[in-house]
């Protein structure tokens, strides 16, 4: 027997023994598994929602460790699920994942009401809508942004760059002259590099805001093939060993925020998670960030890939009603407030964007509030099951060119060919 359900086995029984001496018994506390954070603030956060759930209810919840790579934990929820298992009941999914688990996924609106998600951005209800099922519940949005180190670009005459060519000449100048005035460490610009997912949202920013396309369109056909999509990446691939460490190649969010909070970067692409922990006591660049939309190419706009995370009850779980209502309690505005406030995590309700305290905690949901709403999305919907190929292929063809092994025009020729070879089984 599943250990989970001999605990439970064990606790009904006992509670069956203690209710016979009274008409009326305690109600059977349920036992919670949900995967909501790897590290950090974010598991934090999500330590005290859950804490103060089982507060209310009474039912316990372990929560699972899980990778921080978005890559390694949709492969870990996809063995587990493919298994059936109940191991873990509720799973924080990406944006990108609701069509790619939907047949494991419980219909939300048939537990929660058909008002579920009701005040929530409709264009993530939309993306969480399966099928006309409800798969997952929003529970905080995302959009990458550029954060700048105000003390420098002013120390140095600087306004905050609006393309990617005056990102590389401002980081390159500040870079030298602070490296001159002794600190070596400094560098130009961290951002994503490792071949995971986190290169497609920067990569899909470089060539949307190039005027090079989204990689595949809203009909399902391919556009990365395209001078503007090369340029973009051959801008990137000066950078690392120039204005970023060479090791950016294997950098995630945290590398990166790490370089820039310790105070070694001028300038850092991330999502709004980043703002809370570079304003802590304990950074080194507190009250010396700001935070503007992303640059943008010689023949396009600023363009910041849409992320955020979702919460969803796995289909094998054998306590549906209370899993869904743990969902309903950390996505509902209280919990979201509490998350913008202390993490800057990017609220999914709009009333909170009209929020005061929320604005003074966190000025730039204001100030960028059409870059969160006009975002970016990466071809997962139109790609279907076939998204991880589509996404691997991209992330991996862009850090070949990175690493030198090949230029963008070669990339994008190539990516195109396998890309083709993907959608002949039709997406």
């Amino acid at each position: 027997m599943h250990k989970k359900s001999f605990q439970k086995t064990l606790i009904a029984s006992a509670l069956s023994l203690a209710g016979a001496a009274s008409a009326v018994g305690p109600a059977l506390a349920a036992e919670l598994t949900i995967s909501c954070g790897a590290v950090g603030a974010e598991l934090t956060l999500c330590q005290q929602g859950v804490a103060a759930w089982e507060e209310k209810t009474g039912h316990q919840v372990d929560i699972v460790s899980t990778p921080n790579s978005s890559t390694e934990r949709l492969s870990l929820y996809q063995q587990i699920l493919s298994a059936q298992s109940s191991d873990i009941d509720v799973m924080q999914i990406d944006v990108v994942w609701p069509g790619l688990l939907a047949n494991h996924l419980l219909d939300l609106n048939e537990t929660l009401g058909e008002d579920a998600a009701e005040g929530h951005f409709e264009t993530i209800v939309a993306n969480n809508t399966v099928d006309d099922r409800l798969v997952a519940m929003p529970w905080f949005t995302d959009a990458g942004v550029l954060y700048y180190r105000k003390d420098l670009l002013e120390k140095h005459g600087f306004e905050a760059p609006e393309t990617w060519a005056e990102l590389t000449d401002i980081a390159t100048e500040i870079q030298a002259a602070e490296r001159e005035a002794g600190n070596d460490r400094m560098w130009g610009y961290v951002f994503q590099g490792r071949a995971y997912e986190g290169l497609t949202c920067n990569a899909l920013e470089w060539v949307a805001s190039h005027g090079g396309g989204t990689l595949v369109d809203a009909e399902g056909e391919i556009t990365i093939d395209n001078d503007k999509a090369a340029a973009a990446l051959d801008l990137a691939a000066s950078w690392p060993g120039e204005i970023s460490p060479a090791g950016v190649l294997n950098y995630t969010e945290e590398e990166a925020r790490g370089i820039f909070q310790s105070g070694n970067a001028v300038f850092m692409r991330n999502w709004p998670y980043a703002w809370s922990l570079a304003q802590s006591e304990d950074s080194d660049v507190a009250g010396k960030v700001g935070v503007v939309k992303l640059p943008h190419g010689p023949d396009g706009d600023s363009a910041a890939t849409l992320g955020g995370w979702n919460l969803a009850v796995s289909k094998y779980t054998e306590n549906r009603e209370a899993a869904a209502d743990l969902v309903a309690f950390l996505t509902s505005e209280a919990e979201q407030k509490r998350r913008a406030i202390e993490g800057a995590y990017n609220p999914t309700l709009t009333s909170l964007y009209q929020d005061e305290e929320v604005l003074e905690a966190v000025p730039f949901f204001g100030t960028l509030y059409d870059t969160f709403t006009n975002a970016v999305a990466r071809p997962s919907a139109v790609t279907g099951n076939h998204y991880g190929r589509v996404s691997n292929g991209f992330f991996n063809a862009v850090h070949d060119v990175m690493s030198g092994n090949q230029s963008g025009a070669e990339a994008v020729s190539r990516l195109d060919s396998e890309l083709s070879r993907i959608k002949r089984r039709r997406w």
